[in-house]
């Protein structure tokens, strides 16, 4: 079975499996169920706060460290 599709490669050529591979690529992506516009909203809003909480956690962390090391080295 696997050389039949070794074989069935072969024959369809560079731009045969160029045009097969962009044909299943359409055929999953309309498989995908796509968020509606509420969703998405949501969904980009608690991105957008869990950055700007990891961001604020991560400069807070830095600024202590900033000091800790400027108070040790001077």
């Amino acid at each position: 079975m696997s050389e039949e599709i070794v074989s069935t490669e072969e024959a369809k050529g560079f731009f045969g499996r160029i045009a097969m591979f962009y044909r299943q690529v359409i055929s999953e992506l309309s498989k995908v169920v796509w968020p509606t516009r509420n969703q998405l909203t949501t969904y980009t809003a608690v991105v957008l706060v869990f950055v700007t909480f990891v961001i604020l956690v991560v400069s807070i962390f830095d600024l202590v460290l900033t000091r800790i090391t400027f108070w040790i080295f001077g």
